[in-house]
């Protein structure tokens, strides 16, 4: 795994198996945030296996699907009170949705150029999003 921590009580991860969950747990983890959609994954990976590694491990669980280009209000709450939840670990493909939802999840509470710089420190770039992080 290859996990990437934005806070104390968040990291990010790319793509991870349900082999990896007993680690998570074992590292510490309490929450697991899936933001990789069904129809990007096989079924030994697709939300209902990575909810049963999490529930077999003692973890909460959260599938927050983003497609790409399509992020929305209501997945930025249920992120934020996910993570909230935490320590929590997050992923999707690359790991890079799971640091917007993220980003924009701060929005508000701090300063934009922070949040692009935390995102930066994990090898994210989320300036792509800094207007929307600026509101």
């Amino acid at each position: 795994m290859d996990l990437r921590q934005l806070t104390p009580a968040l990291s990010v991860s790319p793509q991870i198996h349900p082999s990896d969950v007993q680690e998570l747990a074992r590292a510490g983890f309490r929450v697991l945030i899936n933001n990789r959609p069904d129809d990007e994954v096989g079924a030994d990976e697709d939300s209902e296996a990575m909810r049963q590694a999490a529930t077999d491990a003692g973890m909460a669980y959260h599938h927050i699907p983003f497609h790409p280009g399509r992020v929305t209000a209501d997945m930025v709450r249920d992120f934020k009170a996910a993570a909230a939840e935490g320590p929590a670990m997050a992923y999707c493909r690359s790991g890079n949705r799971s640091t917007v939802l993220w980003a924009l999840s701060q929005s508000g509470e701090r300063p934009a150029q922070e949040i692009i710089g935390t995102a930066a420190a994990a090898g994210y770039d989320v300036s792509g999003i800094a207007s929307m992080l600026a509101r």
